[in-house]
């Protein structure tokens, strides 16, 4: 099959999913997290294979360490995988809900009503866990997905695949045919891009190049972010104990995400006892700290530049840092070199971190919080096809209600425009009924 019969049958398939009714989106959801789970040594077997190929790649400098970090399947990230559809099943459905209700006049009334996007292209590296959440979320929102996979997880992807499809397939009535596809080549992704009159969405899951080559490559819309170029911004009143437990964590928890923290912004007024802490344990974790040249004494330990790269991703156990003046010097910088992604502020002072959380142009301010809390399944989505950092209808973790857009349902009783026209027009009444129902 072709990439625009592809398409075609997932656009087919898109049309029978909308009508997929709550009970049986729940009743899927919960057949993939079984089979999923009796599953798991068939899809750990091919796991392996795909590390195994991976480590030899790292070894010859053909792929970073960083992402063979993400490469890896275990008992925790399966176990996220089962309990994240399972967590979808008990969400309310995200179709279907009414969110304007107006008499436009008397008989004549409009809805703005939610309803799927139609088919989804999502083209991700590395991860093969994002394959399972990608496919559970596109059952809840009744949306087709064609999911591309990187080479380096192909064992796993088509593992998942072929659990997740048998499941659905062994549903009372089955599951529309095309609602779920995988395909591997970078011809049939670059033949996809261009099925325009087939796909709604692309979505583009990995490195800054990936991005940009699907941006520049297709007139389908395009949710994402090329970068996670996270801060941190340490202001006077931050508590060492909280900074430092904050960073490390930040930093640590998991270097290779896009919510990792790669930049530190420390004001001047923050203690050098504190800065020396801070340091201290971030060295001890194993953490590079890049530093200009001119701030060694402010600080001390680090790997020296006369320039830093402020707009630098790391994905690895490394973060710059550097002095700022005050919560609008650090806005500045974050709004001038990040990602928008997702960024945050330490301190004590209510109006500082209010006037933080405002002028930070980020899909997520933080205050006094890890970065790393930048996650559907953190935020109580079940999970997400992604980050967004675009302005569209979708912007941070995008899970369920990102996966919708809306039409409009107007009701009748024979009105015509013309009733509303000349000397003895009809009054329209723009009445909100949705207010109306909550009296």
């Amino acid at each position: 099959m072709n990439a625009q019969e592809l398409a075609l049958q997932a656009k087919e398939a898109s049309r029978l999913l909308a009508l997929v009714e709550t009970p049986q989106k729940n009743a899927a959801l919960l057949a993939m997290a079984q089979a999923v789970r009796a599953g798991a040594r068939a899809l750990f077997a091919a796991n392996k294979l795909d590390l195994q190929a991976a480590e030899q790649a790292v070894k010859e400098g053909k792929m970073k360490p960083s992402l063979f970090a993400r490469l890896k399947l275990d008992e925790n990230k399966l176990n996220a995988v089962a309990s994240g559809m399972e967590d979808l099943a008990s969400l309310p459905d995200p179709v279907g809900r009414v969110l304007a209700y107006t008499e436009m006049a008397p008989g004549l009334t409009l809805q703005k009503v939610s309803c799927p996007l139609g088919v989804l292209l999502v083209i991700f590296e590395a991860r093969p866990d994002v394959l399972p959440q990608i496919a559970a979320l596109a059952v809840k929102s009744g949306n087709a997905v064609i999911l591309k996979g990187g080479k380096e997880a192909q064992h796993t992807n088509e593992a998942f695949l072929k659990i997740l499809t048998g499941a659905l397939s062994s549903l009372p009535g089955g599951w529309p045919q095309g609602a779920l596809s995988l395909v591997h080549s970078r011809q049939d992704a670059a033949e996809l891009l261009k099925q325009d009159a087939y796909i709604d969405l692309v979505i583009p899951r990995g490195s800054n190049a990936l991005v940009q080559y699907v941006k520049e490559n297709t007139s389908i819309s395009v949710l994402g972010h090329a970068d996670g170029v996270c801060h941190i911004y340490i202001a006077p009143s931050a508590p060492a104990d909280l900074a430092i437990k904050i960073c490390v964590d930040a930093k640590t928890q998991y270097p290779a995400a896009c919510n990792a923290v790669e930049t530190l912004l420390v004001d001047a007024a923050w203690p050098q006892e504190s800065v020396n802490s801070l340091l201290s344990a971030l060295h001890q974790a194993g953490v590079t700290v890049h530093a200009l040249e001119e701030e060694k004494e402010r600080f001390p330990g680090g790997a020296y530049s006369q320039e830093l790269e402020w707009h630098a991703e790391y994905g690895a156990p490394e973060l710059s840092v550097r002095t700022v003046h005050g919560v609008k010097e650090a806005a500045l910088h974050i709004n001038r070199y990040g990602s928008h992604h997702t960024d945050a502020i330490l301190t004590q002072n209510d109006k500082e971190a209010e006037y933080f959380l405002s002028a930070v142009d980020s899909a997520g301010v933080y205050h006094n919080a890890s970065t790393r809390f930048a996650d559907g399944y953190r935020y109580g989505f079940g999970a997400e096809v992604g980050i967004s950092t675009a302005k569209t209808h979708a912007r941070g973790p995008v899970g369920l209600e990102g996966l919708t857009i809306y039409k409009y349902r107007l009701r009748g009783a024979g009105q015509i425009v013309g009733d509303f026209v000349g000397p003895h027009a009809q009054k329209f009444t723009h009445k909100n009924l949705l207010q109306e129902d909550k009296k």
